[in-house]
């Protein structure tokens, strides 16, 4: 018998719900190994790439028998907003112009009174 559409979408909730229950789960053992890892090795919240001191850390972790490294990037200024305006708004000079940068122009403002300073 051929299914309908509203029985499949029941399914597809019914789906989504289990698979949420099944995600908790799992984050839960996964949190509680993480924790153990943390008492026996002794890790800081920097060693973790979290908290006040995560800028400066860097981990390095063996993924698949690759070696990645995890952690905040050296050169930081690749991505500081070359432009602002007034209400917050940022852009890092790269991909193409938002929208608020082009009303401004539009508006009479030139590129370099948008410079941040």
């Amino acid at each position: 018998m051929a299914k309908t559409f509203l029985q499949v979408k029941k399914q597809i909730e019914q789906l989504q719900r289990e698979a949420e229950q099944l995600r908790k789960k799992e984050a839960d053992g996964v949190l509680l190994r993480i924790k153990e890892a943390i008492a026996v090795y002794g890790f800081t919240a920097a060693d973790l790439g979290v908290g006040a001191a995560a800028g400066r850390a860097s981990v390095a972790v063996k993924r698949g028998g690759k070696k990645i490294r995890m952690g905040k990037k050296q050169n930081s200024d690749a991505t500081a907003p070359k432009f602002k305006d007034g209400q917050g708004n940022v852009w890092s000079g790269r991909g193409p112009r938002p929208a608020w940068f082009k009303a401004a122009l539009e508006a009479g403002k030139s590129a370099d009174e948008l410079l941040a300073k």
